[in-house]
């Protein structure tokens, strides 16, 4: 319930302040930024306004989708919590990052990617506490050929995986003192990690599959 609350007032928070802002914000609004922070696309007044809120909405009824059609779905009940507070960290996320495009076009200038970049750091962060607690299931995790074959290789896969991803939420929150190397500090360590995990799941399967 509690977890519920706090996604509900996040939402109908974006909303109304929306509605409030709305007459203030200009025709034309920034709404994309490059990874040196600079503006490099923009949309109609409504969906820059709105466009975010509408997403958060349909991201939360996915989420609540997930456990409700996942066939192991009883393997999502035993780290619920874990895939319930990262539920409530996305949104917040999302919000966060509405609020600064709102900020943006109300004028105040800055550097986007030097405010995005501790947000994200915070966010790989738990989203490593929350591989690492992970169970088997068809929608959540590192889901690799290997690791959706096998238990055990799920489990390595992940713990490792979890470790990683924490890893990267520290190396991207460091970016802040780099506003302009983003894609050293955030995307090249996920692509990295990514492709790892990718190779790590496989090559435990091959061990399995020889013993």
């Amino acid at each position: 319930m509690k977890t519920q609350t706090i996604i509900l007032t996040i939402l109908l928070l974006s909303f109304a302040i929306g509605i409030y802002i709305y007459p203030q914000m200009p025709d034309k609004m920034a709404s994309h930024w490059n990874a040196q922070g600079q503006v490099d696309g923009y949309m109609s007044k409504f969906w820059g306004v709105f466009l975010m809120p509408t997403i958060s909405v349909g991201l939360l009824l996915l989420f609540l989708l997930i456990p409700k059609i996942d066939p192991l779905k009883a393997n999502i009940e035993k780290f619920r919590k874990y895939y319930d507070d990262f539920i409530v960290m996305m949104i917040a996320f999302l919000f966060y990052v509405y609020l600064l495009t709102l900020v943006w076009n109300s004028g105040f200038v800055f550097n986007m990617t030097q405010f995005l970049t501790p947000a994200s750091g915070l966010m790989f962060y738990y989203i490593g506490i929350l591989t690492q607690n992970a169970k088997r299931n068809w929608f959540i995790g590192i889901r690799t050929p290997w690791t959706l074959s096998s238990e055990n290789v799920w489990n390595k896969t992940h713990k490792i995986g979890g470790k990683l991803f924490k890893t990267i939420g520290i190396i991207a929150f460091l970016g802040i003192f780099f506003p302009n190397q983003m894609f050293f500090f955030v995307f090249f360590p996920v692509l990295f990690v990514a492709g790892y995990l990718i190779v790590y799941s496989y090559i435990e399967y091959q061990k399995e599959e020889k013993k």
